[in-house]
């Protein structure tokens, strides 16, 4: 390559990193997306929805400076657009086209997975297209988030009390959390026992019928009936086998951060990308890690095959696995698995390089990946019952006999030894335990498993999971509290979902979102257009918006005791915005008066 040549790529730091890799080319960064559709036009769309959903675009704010510098970089050169490979990469590199007037039908796409010198190198000497299609599909989400948002929200302003928003994902991801939270002050907790049989030097366990809760009577009489001697009439020995997980995809790593690391989603998303767009390394800057938004358990072959090696020549052949891939139904498959660029640089050899949480995540991703690859933990399990005027009890034992992935991936759980027993043999407990327990609520989301449940729905992308769970955060809207971790709606939330459910619920509901995410990978690989889409959703879009307009009642606040102690007005009683079933005074007179208390107000 030479000077004549140019490279634009949305990152900073990606930007470094390639320009080492890559000698008298001059590698710039857009730092993001460089346009938006303008806030402009009827209601603010800046869309022509007459015009095919034309967009108005516009530069975003304060790069204004930098893409002239870009055109004046990019002048007589050959340029390569190197951004992210994913919709929104695409996006950026067609609006680069656009800016710096270039033929978005000739300039040369380059897309790498990962950022290594070598990956690097032999993109360069593979241009591409760019992808016209992708573009098409992310423009099309982009006009649909708009619609749906900013008429949403206006309508909203107007019927209801405070400055409330909607958007096309996260009103879906809010329904999803009220919804849940209506089970859990449905239920009713019921009263069920366990009862367990003490032994000398061992515990069992009365067995009940799958799906069966034993009342406090049923396990009296059990209790009663179960009297000494007790017999061991079975015992049952197998090998079983503990089979490693998939590597690791957008929603499983946000969800193990989670949930071992406390990390939230979008944290380890930043981590994450900083490991992907790569770290100083000695005197070299590397990717660590495969791009990190995917959906796909699939890693490339030659990666197998290195990691293979590394397993047999460290561990011994006896601890390789079999190379799986899982299914899943919602997956574009556009991307590999998230795993280590090089099993050589493992996460003890790459820690004086890396910050804590760097190291941390680094460190679930490198093993995740590498014992995907291996052989499955084998357990010797016993399971022994010993019965009693026919009520049988049981114990189990497990003891690991081979480590298999575990020598990479750490097993936590102890062996479980049970004393020598024998069939026939005769024991004597020394009581039986009735122990009362209550059928609990189900639990309330917290950021892992509402991915979980946003992903097995095929609701979002893996490039927009965190940026749902960050929405639904923030406390400008007050939608929902965080409490112990859990996502609780409030009763803003509540309502402001209430009345999306009462006139949008063909649309705002999980079954139609995942439709409209199916239809966007459509637009994607050709089998549909971007106006058929918006034209489709449009129509029956505006006629919900019309059934809304006229008949959507604002609410009445409630009237309270309390008097404005400024203007003596009286004051109503609202809702808080952040804490359910908290509330709080404002002034009947507003805007003329705009003081508001706290409920019951405080006393001098």
């Amino acid at each position: 390559m030479n000077n004549q040549k140019v490279i634009i790529v949305e990152s900073p730091a990606k930007a470094k990193t390639i320009s080492t890799y890559l000698n008298g080319v001059s590698v710039y960064s857009s730092k993001g997306h460089i346009r938006d559709i303008k806030i402009s036009g009827i209601g603010g769309l800046g869309i022509d929805i007459d015009n095919d959903f034309e967009p108005d675009y516009e530069v975003i704010q304060g790069k204004g400076a930098l893409i002239k510098d870009l055109i004046k970089y990019t002048k007589d050169k050959e340029v390569f657009l190197a951004t992210d490979p994913d919709r929104e990469g695409e996006a950026i590199a067609w609006h680069l086209t656009q800016v710096l007037n270039l033929d978005p039908n000739k300039v040369k796409r380059v897309i790498f997975k990962e950022i290594t010198k070598s990956a690097v190198k032999d993109a360069f000497e593979h241009p591409q297209m760019l992808d016209l299609k992708l573009v098409e599909s992310q423009e099309t989400r982009r006009i649909l988030d708009r619609i749906i948002g900013f008429k949403l929200s206006a309508l909203l302003r107007k019927k209801n009390v405070g400055n409330p928003t909607a958007g096309r994902v996260q009103s879906v991801a809010l329904k999803l959390i009220c919804d849940l939270e209506e089970k859990i002050q449905a239920f009713v907790s019921v009263e069920y026992y366990n009862i367990f049989a003490h032994f000398e030097h061992f515990k069992a366990e009365y067995i009940i019928k799958k799906d069966h809760r034993v009342s406090q009577e049923e396990a009296q009489t059990i209790h009663d009936q179960s009297t000494n001697p007790f017999t061991v009439t079975k015992i049952d020995k197998k090998e079983t086998f503990s089979y490693p997980r998939l590597p690791f995809i957008t929603s499983t790593l946000q969800q193990e951060a989670f949930n071992t690391l406390s990390m939230g989603a979008a944290r380890v998303s930043r981590i994450a990308q900083d490991l992907y767009e790569g770290i100083q390394i000695g005197n070299e800057i590397i990717g660590l890690i495969t791009y990190m938004r995917t959906d796909s358990t699939r890693m490339a072959s030659d990666f197998v095959s290195a990691t293979n090696y590394y397993i047999s020549n460290n561990f011994g052949r006896q601890y390789l696995g079999k190379y799986k891939v899982g299914k899943n139904d919602n997956a574009q498959d556009a991307h590999e698995a998230i795993r280590p660029t090089s099993v050589e640089r493992t996460p003890e050899k790459m820690k004086a390089y890396l910050t804590d949480d760097q190291y941390k995540v680094y460190k679930k991703i490198y093993e995740r990946a590498v014992a995907s690859l291996m052989a499955p933990a084998i357990y010797d399990s016993t399971k022994v019952i010993l019965s009693s005027n026919g009520h049988n009890y049981a114990l189990d034992g497990s003891i690991m006999k081979f480590e298999g992935y575990h020598k990479v991936l750490a097993d936590t759980s102890k062996d479980k030894i049970l004393p020598d027993l024998n069939e026939g043999e005769v024991y004597n407990a020394s009581k039986i335990e009735m122990v009362q327990k209550f059928t609990q609520p189900p639990a309330r989301y917290n950021e892992a498993s509402l991915i979980k449940e946003l992903e097995a729905k095929g609701i979002g992308r893996p490039s927009t999971y965190s940026s749902i769970i960050q929405t639904l955060k923030d406390d400008k809207r007050g939608y929902v509290a965080l409490e112990n971790r859990k996502f609780i709606p409030t009763d803003t939330g509540i309502h402001i979902s209430k009345q999306l459910n009462d006139y949008f619920n063909t649309i705002i509901n999980d079954v139609y979102t995942a439709q409209m995410e199916d239809q966007l990978d459509h637009i994607a690989d050709g089998q549909t257009s971007k106006h058929k889409m918006l034209n489709d959703f449009y129509t029956k879009f505006e006629d919900l918006i019309t059934v809304a307009q006229n008949n959507m009642l604002k609410p009445t606040p409630e009237v309270s005791e309390y008097y404005c102690p400024k203007c003596g007005a009286i004051m109503y009683k609202r809702p808080s915005k952040y804490k359910k079933g908290e509330y709080y005074l404002s002034c009947s007179n507003f805007p003329k008066c705009k003081n508001i208390l706290p409920f019951p107000p405080k006393t001098a």
